[in-house]
């Protein structure tokens, strides 16, 4: 597992962080959490809640992201990369 560093509010301090991989089920149950959130009626809720959602938002998308693993390759890439290969083959 690749371990990650960050500095900490001392200077002199730095804290290791191991990123883990995400399990199907994990996954699964953020994905759901999700949903749940985006089906809520906020328009009801205060700034507080709204806030406090937000961020559990943010939170999960980001450890999705942390968690996927697999190679994103862009459109102009993928043609790069057939070009090469029909020149060199």
């Amino acid at each position: 597992m690749p371990a990650h560093l960050s500095a900490g509010t001392d200077p002199g301090k730095v804290i290791l962080k191991e990123s883990k991989a995400l399990g199907a089920e994990e996954a699964k149950v953020m994905v759901q959490r999700l949903d749940e959130i985006m089906a809520m009626d906020i328009k009801n809720m205060n700034v507080a809640e709204k806030k406090v959602l937000r961020k559990e938002v943010r939170a999960i998308k980001s450890d999705l992201r942390e968690g996927s693993q697999g190679i994103y390759l862009s459109f102009g890439i993928i043609i790069v990369i057939i070009l090469l290969l029909v020149l060199l083959l």
